[in-house]
Order: structure tokens, then C-alpha cells, then sequence
């Protein structure tokens, strides 16, 4: 069950390819950092996460494919409309 709107799906080339290169979907993960299921991030970030729900700042995911390739999923902090404007997968050298 989604706790917040992603808004923009948008993905980099590279990690899409480690995804696929995975067998993994990028919607997959998608669905885990939406669920707040924020994955390999330390307890300071997801407590940090958890209150970005409350008061709309950015949200960090951390995952690993299966072939152990580490990803990020960015969900941009919420607009003037009270929306999330995007949310972005990607690997961590790519920010």
C-alpha cells in the first residue's frame, strides 16, 4: 500500500540496466520506497523518511539488485500544490 504519491516516475539508464541485468523490475522497487519500506538506509535516514512523510521533505531508498548492485530511489520534496513532484531511481555515483 502506497504512503504517498510518487508523482513522476523517472529512471536512469544505468539503473535500469543493473535492474534488468538482475531480473528484477524496476516497479518492484518502486513499490517497496513507496510502501516506506526504505531498505539498506542507516536508522538516522529512515527516521529521517519517516518524518519526510509528515512534513513533505525528500525521501531516500536504499536497495541491492540481486546481483548486489546498489540503487537509490529519490522522491523530491512536495511542490506548492502539496504534491510530490517526481521520484527518481538511480544509482548512487549518478547523484
Amino acid at each position: 500500500m502506497s504512503k504517498f504519491q510518487l508523482g513522476e516516475i523517472v529512471a536512469t539508464p544505468a539503473a535500469l540496466k543493473a535492474i534488468e541485468e538482475a531480473g528484477q523490475t524496476p516497479a518492484f522497487f518502486f513499490a517497496k520506497h513507496a510502501a516506506a519500506d526504505w531498505g539498506d538506509v542507516c536508522k538516522g535516514d529512515a527516521a529521517l523518511n519517516d518524518q519526510a512523510l509528515v512534513n513533505g521533505e525528500r525521501l531516500l531508498s536504499a536497495y541491492r539488485t540481486l546481483k548486489n548492485e546498489r540503487i537509490w530511489i529519490i522522491t523530491e520534496a512536495v511542490g506548492d500544490d502539496g504534491k510530490r513532484a517526481a521520484t527518481t531511481i538511480l544509482l548512487p555515483d549518478e547523484y
